[in-house]
């Protein structure tokens, strides 16, 4: 599948679904598709799309304007839809191995909520700030109460928002999603819920108490707000049933019948199956750590730190959580989950160290705001958009925690209370009595944990992502231009493209040019340069100039229909012209005589990359007269 299948897979569900679509062919800028039913179409969405420039009816096609690419977006929406056409499969494979699938799962599902999700963290860290400096009053105040509602509800539902993002990439209704996730978030079928309200009904071997049953069969829950990997289990699952639904049940009744299908299966099944297992797991875990704990507080302080984050992705923090609240209840005070102090601000120094060397400049822009929100003690966004996919620095991290919690356990650190999160968590190690040793502790904790993290990331990762063509040619092989000269590749009166009988080209979608209205049926060559693109139809050419302006000529309007009948090329794509070069001869009066209109756009497409355009003032053009002025 190629680069442009999220875009194809857009389109199709916007112009009705696969089975809307009779036909489907593309013109040198357009996807020109025959629909059943036009009303299907979603035309306000499609003009919001990225990627798409506008939506066009005409010639009784419905026309989804793309550009110069258009080529590579029909070939994977003709496989994405399964129609047929020239795409290639398996342009991108799939990652091998459970570990890789599973991380590529994970950071695919977060992607579309990194954003939101660094902006929550900064916000959380703030209120934290205020509570710190303001003490226990701003801690009740309606304030603290909205802004830590703002903050909290990213991370307190994440499953639902993994709900909607998972069922995107395991093909299940987003809506089912987000209700499976809202599901996993109730809070009756939450462990500590059960737990509280009443004495257990029994006792699994390996698993533990449950108490409540479902339809006879053991309930055993687990605590699924904030989770990662239970929902997108639950999810994946249900987008197999979903399949199987749709094949077995009748077509007029799936609307409901399916959803209900994928529900009351996929969720009673992965509760019981999940609960099972994280009931299970945490248990182990938390004798596991407590004994170790007795064994070696120096090692128990570096195992936590190392595996912290692991535990969170997978939900099995919430093993460590009872013991370090059970202490701070008999005892006063925590040592336990010392060990994991470090590890958000390992996490931020990898993503700091890979600010450095990221190539994508979007990539550079995401990470400022992931930084703040890991010193701020919220690492989401810096583990799923950053350090996770990336596998090695994220392993960096978990060294770089290792190597602090190791450290504060080994200078006796205790936490008094588990209040602020990240830098804000260093008051936690002031005991009550004002003694501050435990706070002196935390800062070289951190600065532990963030050194050993960024100097493995800085001096032992590379960012082997390609980066953006154009955004490597325009940093790197720009030529120093103050002007380019495009010369008229076709005789005629010169027109505004404004009056141009065509929406995508009046508009100035696809780039500022200007018309013209031809007084013979030659096309030469604008510029010294290539031919990036000749249409089989010859209706329309793309040209490269040797500095790198982009020009469309684009001969007569839904010119397209005529397949290449009254016109000749002259050339073919991927030649390099010389400026005067014949490239195309037309017969004009024939294509009037057709009912075509043969008033010629002449665009330039890269328009973004110059300070302006400027056309000619003059009515009529001649052979070798200037056109356009572009200035860098």
């Amino acid at each position: 599948m190629g680069k442009y299948e999220q875009l194809a897979k857009d389109i199709i569900k916007n112009v009705g679904g696969k089975d809307n679509i009779n036909g489907l062919t593309h013109c040198i800028t357009r996807l020109r598709f025959k629909l059943k039913d036009e009303s299907k179409a979603n035309d306000d969405v499609l003009k919001q799309m990225d990627g798409v420039v506008t939506v066009m009816h005409s010639a009784g096609q419905y026309q989804v304007v793309i550009g110069n690419h258009v080529p590579n977006v029909y070939a994977d929406v003709c496989e994405v839809a399964g129609i047929g056409g020239d795409s290639q499969s398996g342009d991108e494979e799939a990652p091998k191995g459970i570990f890789n699938k599973l991380i590529d799962i994970i950071s695919g599902c977060f992607q579309p909520i990194l954003g939101p999700m660094c902006a929550a963290g900064i916000i959380k860290g703030l209120n934290a700030l205020l509570v710190f400096l303001l003490g226990e009053t701003y801690s009740v105040s309606g304030t603290y109460m909205v802004l830590n509602a703002i903050g909290d509800a990213v991370f307190y539902f994440m499953p639902v928002l993994l709900g909607y993002t998972a069922a995107k990439k395991f093909k299940l209704n987003p809506i089912t999603g987000m209700l499976i996730g809202a599901a996993l978030c109730y809070p009756t079928i939450q462990k500590d819920t059960l737990a509280a309200a009443g004495e257990a009904i029994g006792n699994l071997p390996l698993v533990g108490n449950y108490y409540t049953t479902f339809i006879g069969i053991p309930f055993v829950a687990g605590n699924y707000t904030s989770s990662v990997v239970p929902v997108l289990v639950v999810v994946a699952f249900a987008g197999y049933l979903q399949k199987l639904g749709k094949k077995f049940i009748p077509e007029m009744l799936q609307g409901f019948f399916v959803p209900l299908f994928v529900l009351i299966i996929s969720l009673p099944v992965g509760l019981i199956v999940i609960g099972s297992i994280v009931s299970m797991l945490t248990d182990l875990l938390a004798s596991g750590f407590s004994n170790l704990y007795a064994f070696s507080p120096v090692l128990t302080g570096a195992v936590v730190g190392f595996f912290w984050q692991c535990l969170v992705i997978f939900g099995l923090h919430w093993a460590l959580v009872p013991i370090a609240m059970i202490n701070l209840t008999t005892v006063g005070f925590d040592t336990i989950l010392v060990g994991s102090f470090g590890c958000s601000f390992a996490q931020t120094a990898v993503i700091a160290a890979m600010f450095f060397k990221l190539k994508d400049k979007k990539q550079k822009a995401l990470a400022v705001p992931a930084i703040v929100s890991g010193v701020c003690g919220v690492t989401e966004p810096a583990i799923y958009g950053f350090s996770l996919p990336a596998k090695l620095p994220f392993v960096f991290s978990m060294i770089g925690g290792c190597a602090g919690g190791a450290l504060f356990a080994l200078m006796d650190g205790k936490s008094y209370t588990m209040g602020g999160l990240g830098i804000f968590g260093v008051v936690n190690y002031i005991s009550p009595a004002g003694e501050a040793s435990g706070m002196y502790a935390s800062f070289a904790c951190i600065a532990v944990s963030m050194v050993v993290a960024f100097l493995l990331t800085f001096f032992f990762w590379k960012d082997n992502s390609v980066v953006n063509e154009e955004q490597a040619v325009a940093e790197n092989n720009a030529v120093k231009l103050s002007k380019e000269i495009v010369v008229t590749p076709i005789e005629g009166k010169v027109k505004p493209l404004s009056e141009i009988k065509d929406a995508a080209f009046a508009g100035g979608a696809l780039g500022k040019g200007i018309a013209i209205e031809p007084s013979n049926g030659k096309v030469v060559a604008p510029f010294n340069g290539t031919i990036m693109t000749l249409f089989p139809t010859k209706h329309a050419i793309g040209l490269v100039s040797d500095n790198g302006c982009e020009v469309l000529i684009h001969i007569g309007l839904d010119t397209v229909q005529l397949e290449g009948k009254h016109f000749e090329a002259h050339v073919k794509q991927g030649d390099k012209v010389t400026k005067g070069q014949l490239l195309v001869t037309f017969d004009k009066a024939a294509i009037e005589k057709e009912g075509y209109c043969v008033d010629t756009p002449v665009i330039i497409t890269n328009t973004a990359d110059y300070l302006d355009i400027v056309e000619t003032q003059n009515a009529v053009v001649k052979s070798n007269e200037d056109l356009i002025t572009v200035l860098l």
